[in-house]
């Protein structure tokens, strides 16, 4: 059945999502009866509060006359249609419903063909274009190679990783991009002590830790010895002038910490375009940076070193060059965005970096925006606050591995308490890790991202509440249902579907409207930067679902054609949940 065509509304995609068109057909029944345009009239149509699909508050519209009587007006002249069931006035507001079973039947059919029939061949519910044609850069994670990989790049790592997908799913060409900290006096510190305490075997065993042990025993040693930090300015400032001796062992340290590090991300679910860093940042960039700064009367000398003044924007002074001539980060940073742009052309930059950093970037962002960069406005800072208590049982947490380990081996053992279901899962130590990882990533993304939380290892193994294990147990139960169905499998197309079957559900409408709204969660996380509002969607869809269990009931089910309904909307279900769960960066498993 097609349904009556609607007028067009900028700005809304009803092939995209389809509740476009209801908000629409509600539209257009206000403009029709107050002095309203359409557009005026859509802009006042939001999703209802409990219970309700729709609510429009009279007052925002500030038009003449009493709000009772306008209200009246829309009430009596009234008649429901194929898109809307009746309209209710509540003070000043109008809760409208819609058409149950052709929302049904619109939204379930729209998840499906926008999963398996489209031009790409990957599901696209959900997805938009608001971004086509415009490219963006996301510098994320950012671990220092010899220093420990410490929470907040965790944290980093997982918020960046969603909002690569997140601009991916809104039609952005993303750059995801991994600036790592691979420059700087630490690196003088490494080779001094390389030659003491170094061993090739260690090195290649695994790069990340052994550098970090160096580093570790020839801080231990500067204690001591103040003479073993000047060394290390020496061989740092060889570096900078390029000595290829001071280089050498270097570049072979950079490259095996990639490596190792790529293993890791890997397993986290997250993939980086480009690896660059600090020592990529050229020489010509810093130096004109600066020349450009003391032409334009921004620098000031302080003690030899270099410093812009920033005071009247309140944002304190920067050094941009230290006093033996050798750059600072922030000089790197701003080298490194300048040259961003030339290689680039970005429509935006994005750097998820701590709040603690906040003062820096905005140093950062007024120094470019100072020096003329008509680009400088579109630079975006996404921050996030801290997290305490992340340690393994045995300690404070140092690597990536062991909290990726941490977090697989706590699973395992949650599971094996279960013996029936263990002996049944194929791949148990895999299944555990994603489960795990599921688990510290909704601990993660679940609360707003500039709150501090303290981690929990057991709210992150537990199947009750709100928690990632929660939300994989959620998926596998959908999935599982067609396994328990095999008669049923597979559908028959949509259009052989009739869906009118499960109208008299009320917990089958509250999960297709549900689904329905899923393209407008993507829309406003991509306005506020935010992973809670996807993380919250995903589990009013579980809990949803859940409820619907022992009422929707597909097994047992004697009429073919109603327990095909029913298993098409757990189908539909499934696919949105998992499109939700790997716009997180989280892979929905099928079994555990």
């Amino acid at each position: 059945m097609s349904m009556p065509t609607l007028p067009v509304v900028s700005q809304t995609e009803p092939s995209r999502a389809v509740l476009d068109s209801f908000r629409i057909a509600i539209a257009k029944r206000l403009s029709d009866t107050l002095p309203l345009t359409l557009e005026q009239a859509f802009t006042g149509v939001d999703y209802g509060k409990k219970g309700e699909d729709f609510t429009v508050a009279l007052p925002r519209y500030r038009l003449p006359g009493k709000i009772n009587e306008l209200a009246d007006k829309v009430v009596t002249d009234f008649q429901p249609n194929e898109w809307i069931e009746s309209v209710v006035l509540d003070k000043s507001f109008l809760h409208l419903r819609v058409n149950t079973t052709n929302m049904i039947r619109e939204v379930l059919n729209q998840v499906d063909s926008l999963t398996h029939n489209t031009p790409s061949k990957l599901p696209e519910y959900g997805s938009n274009e608001s971004g086509k044609g415009k490219k963006v850069i996301i510098e994320y994670s950012s671990p220092n190679i010899a220093k420990s990989f410490h929470v907040g790049h965790l944290r980093s790592t997982i918020i960046g990783a969603f909002l690569s997908n997140l601009y991916k799913a809104s039609g952005w060409e993303v750059i995801s991009m991994n600036y790592l900290g691979d420059w700087g006096t630490q690196f003088g510190m490494i080779a001094t002590g390389y030659e003491k305490y170094g061993s090739q075997e260690a090195l290649e065993k695994d790069a990340i830790k052994h550098l970090f042990d160096v580093y570790v025993k020839v801080n231990r040693d500067a204690e001591l010895d103040p003479q073993v930090k000047v060394e290390a300015a020496k061989w740092f400032k060889r570096m900078e002038d390029g000595d290829e001796d001071a280089l050498k062992n270097w570049r072979v340290w950079r490259e095996m910490s990639v490596k190792k590090y790529e293993e890791e991300y890997e397993r986290l679910n997250v993939k980086f375009d480009v690896y660059t860093g600090e020592s990529k940042v050229g020489k010509e960039a810093m130096d004109g940076a600066l020349t450009k700064l003391e032409e334009m009367g921004l620098i000031s000398d302080s003690d030899g070193a270099k410093r812009v003044e920033l005071e009247k924007w309140k944002l304190g002074n920067a050094v941009v060059r230290k006093k033996d001539g050798t750059s600072i980060y922030l000089t790197r940073d701003i080298g490194g965005a300048i040259e961003r742009y030339e290689q680039y052309k970005f429509d935006k930059m994005i750097y998820v970096v701590s709040s603690q950093q906040d003062l820096h970037l905005a140093q950062f962002f007024k120094v470019l925006e100072l020096m003329g960069f008509p680009w400088a406005k579109n630079l975006v800072h996404v921050n996030y606050g801290l997290v305490q208590g992340m340690s393994t049982r045995k300690g404070t947490v140092v690597f990536l591995n062991e909290i990726i380990k941490e977090a697989g081996n706590v699973m395992h053992e949650q599971m094996q308490k279960n013996e029936d279901k263990y002996a049944a899962v194929e791949d148990p130590t895999m299944t555990s890790l994603e489960i795990g990882i599921t688990g510290v990533k909704i601990q993660d993304m679940a609360a707003k991202r500039i709150n501090n939380y303290t981690f929990n290892w057991d709210r992150m193994k537990s199947f009750e509440g709100d928690t990632g294990p929660y939300l994989q147990y959620a998926h596998v139960r959908l999935a599982s249902i067609g396994r328990k169905n095999p008669h049923l499998m597979p559908l028959p197309p949509a259009s052989e579907i009739d869906t009118s079957t499960l109208a008299q559900y009320s917990h089958a409408r509250d999960i297709a409207f549900l689904l329905g709204t899923y393209p407008d969660v993507v829309k406003v996380a991509l306005k506020t930067h935010e992973p809670s509002g996807v993380v919250t969607f995903a589990f009013r869809l579980a809990h949803a679902i859940s409820s619907a269990w022992d009422v929707v009931i597909v097994k047992g089910e004697e009429d073919l054609e109603k327990a095909r309904a029913k298993m098409y909307l757990y189908e539909c279900a499934r696919e949105v949940l998992a499109a939700a769960m790997r716009l997180l960066s989280i892979r929905p498993l099928d079994r555990m």
